[in-house]
């Protein structure tokens, strides 16, 4: 009898730990979207516009609406979590020293932003110590939203998706990216010439985020690419997994705070 009450105990703690476990990733959840949503907003109102440039390099443009977006997300979501830090391609905020860690890239495909080129989005990633707890990449363009938690069916606007099912290397589809750098470019070019011969096309999109996305729900099977950012890719990479697929994320030696990637369906053998 005392066993059984024990257990019911340890049970019933476990299912409260549960409830407010969710309780707490729908909220992280529904403020990355709200953020996302209107950084969003703000990048659709000034699209096709005349951008005031912050930055240029050789193969890159920094511009002041990125800026003004990672602001905008990064004032909505550290003024309902005042305790976690942000960690963005335009800077950092909040308590560095907090394990709950906001991982953003307010626009990811600039170059195509400035050009007028209608693919480029947002994405959002909450880290807890070293684990992606909560992804999300929105293209305001399409409106389409991924959403995804730890441990749950990722949904792209509402509906659950998966990965795709295909396994010939011949039949896929796959992005490569070129990165920013003389460095990047000369690594990652050879690849992509030896791609276009094994696979049936490869696509250079120029938002690597939104190339996760695609490769989560079944539009790319694979994307790869070296000297890649934790803000390009922090969302997706929980998209991707959460839909069945992998990913590969190695640190590159050579280069302060960049990875090279491979995400894929899971399934097919890109031959590397």
């Amino acid at each position: 009898m005392l066993l059984r009450v024990a257990f019911n105990v340890i049970s019933a703690g476990h299912f409260v730990f549960f409830v407010r476990r969710n309780l707490c990733m729908k909220h992280y959840l529904d403020a990355a979207e709200n953020a996302a949503r209107a950084a969003g907003k703000l990048l659709c109102q000034n699209f096709q516009q005349r951008q005031r440039v912050h930055a240029v390099a050789a193969h890159d443009i920094k511009l002041e609406i990125d800026i003004e977006a990672q602001e905008l997300i990064s004032k909505l979501l550290l003024d309902e979590f005042p305790a976690h830090a942000l960690y963005g391609e335009e800077g950092i905020g909040g308590d560095q020293s907090s394990e709950h860690q906001w991982i953003v890239d307010p626009l990811d495909g600039t170059v195509n932003y400035f050009y007028g080129i209608p693919h480029f989005c947002i994405s959002i990633a909450l880290r807890l110590r070293n684990e992606i707890m909560v992804g999300v990449i929105y293209d305001p363009i399409r409106d389409e939203l991924w959403l995804g938690q730890k441990g749950e069916a990722p949904k792209l606007n509402g509906e659950p998706f998966h990965v795709s099912d295909r396994a010939e290397l011949a039949e896929a589809v796959i992005s490569v990216g070129l990165a920013k750098t003389g460095e990047t470019i000369d690594t990652n070019f050879p690849l992509l010439q030896a791609m276009i011969h094994r696979v049936r096309k490869c696509r250079v999109l120029g938002s690597a985020a939104l190339d996760m996305a695609y490769v989560a729900c079944g539009r790319l099977d694979a994307y790869i690419e070296t000297g890649i950012s934790l803000w390009d890719i922090a969302a997706g990479w929980l998209l991707v997994e959460n839909a069945g697929g992998a990913v590969d994320l190695r640190p590159r030696e050579n280069m302060e705070d960049k990875y090279s990637i491979v995400a894929s369906n899971g399934i097919i053998d890109l031959k590397l």
